[in-house]
């Protein structure tokens, strides 16, 4: 009779492959992948894409209990694991404090990394959690405060009126010519972002052009410059610039929509992954040993990758003593007119 199945990457085999895993290769024990150095972590980057998967996951495998408590009750854990599997070969290269952290973080707004409702995005050595625009749908449906959200985008060659002193809904009208090729519908002018809430009534419609997108994206979005300055063009506003576009209205209706405390710290996770800053601080959690130990470990490992891990232990600090007069002090009394 087979082995129980009980760890992180058992679990995610058989998320990914229903019928078990079939000539499984070898990989160093989970002990021994434990207690490795960040180097050796990081050499998966040379490795194939399996074997690399395999020995992050082993790595990851003594954060099993949390991130399992972390995932809320109506979230699929095999479906968040199976998606985690599928983007380990590109996140090989993170530091394994900054894997942790963003994982962590996705796994407690119970969000699928799936490219859907949100990403883990390498961002040179640092994995950094990134919720898409479905994702934010997804919070604000959860959060009972609306019936219905809609985000959409009008083109030119679509029919619309927006009059914003007609009564809702008569304020804004869209009519999306779909049966027109792609080439004659146009390109997107305008998106736009609205809900109906449990009462009935309808949200103010937020319209936001190409050119306020591209405002935003200039004033905020340090990813962008940061790709920018470094003659890169892999942001995502580079590589999926509607979506983003899309994202920006849906996050300007929170200033018009109740929004819920755990949307509200989505934004600020959202927000702090897009300067290089810690997220899981912003993630709501009751589970705050393994948070704790996610955020202690990207904020002070994250800078070094030497051969051997950083003491665990916190340094204590200790203030210089301060002369007890001048005429103490080395070197004064010569000084002295």
């Amino acid at each position: 009779m087979p082995a129980p199945t009980t760890t992180l990457k058992d679990r995610v085999r058989i998320a990914v492959q229903p019928g078990g895993p079939k000539n499984p290769q070898p990989v160093r024990a989970a002990e021994t992948v434990d207690g490795a150095t960040a180097e050796e972590l990081h050499s998966a980057e040379r490795q194939d894409g399996g074997e690399a998967s395999d020995a992050i996951l082993t790595w990851l495998d003594r954060y099993d209990a949390h991130f399992t408590k972390a995932l809320p009750a109506h979230i699929d854990s095999s479906a968040f694991l199976a998606a985690v599997r599928a983007l380990l070969p590109g996140l090989a290269p993170c530091t394994p404090a900054s894997l942790l952290q963003s994982l962590l973080t996705c796994a407690r707004f119970g969000l699928i990394p799936n490219g859907r409702h949100a990403v883990i995005r390498r961002e040179g050595k640092l994995a950094v959690f990134v919720p898409m625009y479905q994702g934010y749908v997804d919070l604000m449906y959860r959060s009972g405060r609306v019936s219905s959200v809609h985000v959409g985008m009008v083109h030119a060659g679509d029919e619309w009126n927006y009059e914003p002193t007609a009564p809702a809904p008569l304020d804004f009208t869209h009519r999306p010519a779909l049966a027109l090729p792609r080439e004659k519908r146009g390109k997107p002018i305008l998106a736009y972002a609205f809900c109906w809430m449990p009462g009935g009534a309808r949200s103010q419609v937020v319209l936001l052009s190409r050119e306020e997108a591209e405002e935003i994206r200039d004033k905020y979005s340090d990813s962008y410059q940061r790709a920018k300055r470094n003659g890169r063009e892999d942001s995502f506003w580079h590589t999926d610039f509607d979506a983003m576009w899309s994202k920006s209205a849906l996050r300007r209706l929170h200033k018009v929509v109740p929004m819920s405390a755990e949307l509200v710290q989505l934004s600020k996770a959202d927000d702090a992954g897009d300067a290089g800053e810690v997220q899981a601080v912003h993630a709501s959690h009751d589970d705050d040993e393994a948070f704790d130990a996610a955020v202690a470990a990207d904020t002070a490992a994250e800078g070094s990758q030497e051969p051997r891990r950083a003491a665990t232990l916190p340094r204590k600090r200790v203030q210089p003593k301060r002369p007890g007069s001048r005429r103490s002090r080395r070197g004064w009394k010569g000084r002295r007119r």
